[in-house]
């Protein structure tokens, strides 16, 4: 699968996974920061933003894609981030393939298994009529129903373009809802990443918590923890600087 990706910068690489929902347009502001230092390559997952739609969504998969898009750019001994559902892509690539990065930064997700809770989201996007919106506020007040945070809607809303005879889907929102289980998986006992590792966390949210600890230090025993405060889990929008200064320091 070839995935779409944004290119930023000059220097040692680094790439930037997002989250669910999400798409390489969330992390514009953070690449072209860390792209002072870095090349950056901030990559749609599969069946988000730009990239292909498939059927297969689980991380053993988006972890493969990963690899190929490494080799297939001809990527050396990367720097590899991500965020939430990206965290969970990145931390499983690190376990299959510990020699292919240099360092793992992964933010705002531990190692272990999450519930199902998008399911109020999946309910309100499911009931925007996309094939008869006529206008992106339309969609918003539909979604309004559903999601009450104005910021969690307009990230929400960015998975919507324009098409031909209207609007459309960049996400393949469909399969999303079907595995959405997958979403939630964790690491296997059995699966280690002996390489410097950093976890951010943001103060306000519920991700990573105290007793998650031990269970990244079983998984990655190089790990270092650092927390954000006045922030929950979209930290890197919420305190940009604080983020930056944080990631480059480890990088450092």
């Amino acid at each position: 699968m070839n995935l779409f990706f944004r290119k930023t910068g000059e220097g040692s690489p680094l790439i930037i996974l997002h989250g669910l929902f999400g798409s390489s347009d969330n992390w514009l502001s953070i690449a072209k920061v860390l792209g002072n230092n870095h090349t950056v390559y901030s990559v749609d997952q599969r069946n988000h933003g730009q990239s292909p739609h498939s059927d297969f969504f689980n991380y053993k998969i988006m972890a493969n894609d990963l690899k190929a898009f490494i080799e297939e750019n001809n990527i050396d001994n990367p720097i590899i981030l991500g965020h939430s559902m990206g965290g969970k892509t990145a931390m499983q690539f690190a376990v299959n393939n510990p020699k292919m990065l240099k360092k793992l930064i992964l933010v705002d997700i531990g190692a272990k298994s999450y519930p199902i809770h998008h399911d109020t989201i999946l309910k309100g996007l499911n009931s925007i009529n996309i094939d008869e919106l006529k206008s992106r506020g339309e969609a918003d007040q539909q979604l309004s129903k559903y999601v009450s945070e104005t910021g969690i809607r307009q990230f929400l809303l960015k998975n919507i373009a324009r098409s031909a005879d209207g609007f459309k889907w960049k996400m393949n929102l469909p399969i999303i809802e079907k595995e959405i289980e997958q979403v939630g998986i964790g690491l296997s006992n059995n699966d280690f990443y002996k390489g410097d590792t950093l976890f951010i966390r943001g103060k306000n949210s519920n991700y990573i918590l105290d007793e998650d600890i031990d269970g990244l230090n079983h998984h990655f025993p190089k790990y270092k923890l650092e927390t954000i405060e006045n922030a929950g889990h979209w930290l890197h929008a919420e305190q940009p600087e604080k983020f930056v200064e944080i990631v480059k320091n480890f990088i450092k």
